[in-house]
């Protein structure tokens, strides 16, 4: 069933390979409609909610770039069936699981399964496809991308309201079920190559860098930037950072060829890769917070408030699809990056302590025309910007950077989030009652009655940073359940402008990462040149005639929907329009892109 010398193929490993991108997208976004429910249904603390889903992003990120060779050496196939298993078994245990150590544990493990089901995407659709229908291929796992992406919150909303937070997990089984059946039925092993070398070393200190910065910026909304653990946490990421730089320089076969780092227009887009989810997306995690424990909306009425980036980014993706392609990547990557940016600055204006949902309108909607023509040129322009042996490990890269860039922002926000929200409950503490009922607050604000998990009021005064980890968690409706009636008025008040305030100053970091991409991208990246007459390998820096191209009709559907998710919306390559569509591809393609 893979391919016929009539040029006829069935589409069956398509449908095989998008169930499993479906899911893996589905599982990224679905995640923040259902917070909220999370913290109640198991009593959970602010810290606990990121790492649910930088658990899942930051091992999805790590193993993007070295898992490649495992397919390589396995089998594609192979590799993809185990994907899916566990990334099934890890489903279950996020449904099951009954503290938050389990739930952690278990969304890591799926990260490490959507990996295993990622880096083979590529390899799977190039064995089943050639010429005309690889790019139809392309084109239509594009589209399931940036469809399932854009579904997830809506998806997640409709089966936490009808259901329970459980199920947005749990849907993954019997899909998982249906993967694996089409997956021993359909996809056939081929003629794969077994030379692939997994690159433990890079794997491990590139891992340990990455979760070390993520725990330390955690910690520090915790215990503050002054902590010894800290700062523990921040040398060890620096030493596991400058180790892994080691490793790749001395290994035969690195997972990551530093000397990329040596071509500006490569190292501008990685930049922008790094810093585009976290500008455009970390923020959305705590405006769902915000949206269902403050404003009082559903889940699903929450989920759908991402739809007019989603819409906006379809539109200017198509859009610059078909008028843009050809054009310099510096200037439609930069721009995009600045627009992102701008929409951070328009939130972080439209929101205050009276706003409701219409305020994030307007900022969606600029942040989704510069998601818009980012997404779809990063990863074309990566694989353009260097050597085409190097075009798969130079999308796997930009992946990887995505990742960890939305990780890494929403440890960051968080941060933010809680010290400002701190700040302005510090300030108007003084003017809430005390609580009545004379309750001990816990370490994490919230504190423990006869009724049961109750927030002490007291706390707002004495203890503002409990208070304030306590709202980003989603308690305000805790909060507020447990002041007298008389006082609730001024209370709501109070948390309304911090959490206000703690949203503003997260959309102004995020611009900031918006602009600063943006300016490294026009800074950097270098218009390729317009003839070029060197062969692709001699002119790494530019967009050489054998850069991989799919055809224009698949150019707009990459990831353009992916844009509202959130993480890993933007995972899979960025752009079907990056990948080869002729007969013969690079090795490396198969694998981190």
């Amino acid at each position: 069933m893979q391919r016929h010398s009539s040029g006829r193929e069935s589409w069956w490993p398509l449908v095989t390979v998008c169930l499993g991108t479906f899911m893996l997208l589905v599982d990224v976004t679905i995640v923040n409609v259902a917070l909220p429910q999370m913290a109640t249904g198991l009593h959970t603390s602010f810290t606990a909610l990121q790492w649910v889903i930088d658990g899942y992003a930051l091992s999805l990120g790590v193993l993007l770039l070295g898992a490649g060779a495992l397919g390589d050496r396995y089998g594609h196939r192979r590799l993809y069936a185990a994907g899916l298993v566990l990334f099934a078994l890890a489903s279950l245990a996020c449904g099951l699981a009954t503290g938050t150590g389990a739930l952690i544990a278990a969304r890591v493990l799926q990260g490490v399964g959507a990996a295993a089901m990622f880096t083979t995407t590529f390899a799977l659709l190039n064995t089943a496809y050639r010429g005309r229908s690889r790019g139809v291929a392309y084109g239509v796992w594009g589209g399931v991308s940036g469809a399932s992406a854009a579904a997830g919150p809506i998806l997640g909303g409709l089966l936490t309201e009808a259901f329970d937070w459980r199920w947005i997990f749990l849907v993954n089984l019997p899909v998982s079920v249906a993967a694996l059946a089409l997956c021993a039925t359909v996809l056939k092993p081929g003629h794969e190559a077994r030379h692939g070398r997994f690159d433990l070393a890079g794997t491990v200190t590139f891992t340990v860098a990455a979760t070390a910065l993520t725990v330390a910026v955690i910690r520090a909304g915790a215990e503050g930037w002054g902590s010894a653990r800290t700062w523990g946490l921040l040398l060890l990421s620096v030493l596991a950072l400058a180790a892994f730089g080691l490793v790749e320089r001395r290994s035969p076969a690195p997972m990551f060829d530093l000397s990329l780092l040596r071509n500006r227009s490569f190292a501008g887009i990685l930049v922008a890769a790094l810093l585009v989810n976290f500008g455009a997306f970390a923020a959305f995690t705590y405006t769902s917070i915000w949206l269902q424990s403050l404003l009082g909306m559903s889940p699903l009425r929450a989920g759908l408030t991402g739809l007019p980036m989603s819409i906006v980014s379809v539109i200017v993706s198509g859009v610059a699809g078909a008028r843009l392609h050809g054009r310099s990547p510096r200037l439609i990557i930069g721009g995009g990056m600045l627009l992102i940016g701008a929409g951070g600055v328009l939130l972080a204006l439209m929101v205050d302590a009276h706003a409701s949902w219409p305020a994030l309108i307007a900022g969606y909607a600029v942040t989704g025309a510069g998601v818009g023509l980012v997404m779809p040129a990063l990863a074309e322009a990566a694989m353009g910007s260097v050597p085409p042996q190097r075009g798969g490990m130079a999308a796997g890269a930009v992946n990887t950077a995505r990742q960890l860039g939305f990780a890494i922002g929403i440890a960051i926000l968080g941060t933010v989030f809680a010290s400002q929200a701190e700040r302005h409950l510090a300030e108007a503490g003084s003017g809430l009652a005390t609580d009545p009922a004379g309750l001990a607050t816990d370490p994490g604000g919230l504190v423990t009655g006869p009724g049961g998990p109750a927030a002490d009021l007291g706390g707002v005064a004495a203890d503002p940073g409990g208070v304030a980890h306590g709202l980003a968690a989603g308690q305000a409706g805790g909060i507020l359940h447990a002041v007298p009636e008389a006082a609730r008025s001024a209370v709501d008040a109070a948390l309304r402008g911090a959490a206000a305030a703690g949203l503003d100053a997260g959309f102004l970091v995020a611009a900031a990462a918006g602009l600063a991409g943006g300016i490294a991208a026009l800074a950097l990246i270098r218009r390729p040149a317009a003839a070029p007459t060197a062969s692709p390998a001699a002119a790494p820096t530019g967009l050489p005639a054998a850069a991989p191209t799919a055809s224009p009709a698949a150019a707009p559907t990459g990831l353009p929907a992916a844009a509202p998710t959130g993480l890993p919306a933007a995972v899979p390559t960025g752009s079907p329009a990056a990948v080869p569509t002729g007969e013969d591809v690079p090795a490396e393609a198969g694998s981190p892109g």
